[in-house]
């Protein structure tokens, strides 16, 4: 799998994220209050808000525009709400984070 660095932990904010761009599109990269750390495309389901300015709870984000709530492990609508946005597969080595860029590129084909 090809790995892109995107920075280091510290480079996005407790309970917050982070938008990447990249050649294939918008990611989010979230940091949890529990340490964890999540990519999914940078865009709700519902009406493509930006989900990096989202709020972040548990390992969900509340869309900023119309409250739809998406969890960062599966990336799929949760309550009523129906449907899903792509993860991404991220990974931390040391200090450094890397975004597995075929995953996008396989989406985006």
């Amino acid at each position: 799998m090809n790995w892109i660095a995107i920075g280091s932990p510290a480079d996005i904010p407790l309970r917050g994220a982070r938008c990447v761009v990249t050649p294939k599109g918008r990611v989010a990269v979230f940091r949890t209050a529990e340490e964890q750390f999540f990519a999914v495309e940078d865009r709700c389901p519902h009406k493509g808000g930006p989900l990096s300015q989202g709020i972040v709870h548990g390992a969900a984000v509340t869309c900023p525009l119309h409250g739809w709530v998406i969890s960062l492990e599966t990336g799929r609508a949760l309550g009523a709400d129906e449907g899903a946005v792509r993860t991404i597969p991220l990974k931390l080595e040391g200090d450094r984070l890397f975004l597995a860029l075929d995953a996008l590129a396989i989406e985006a084909a």
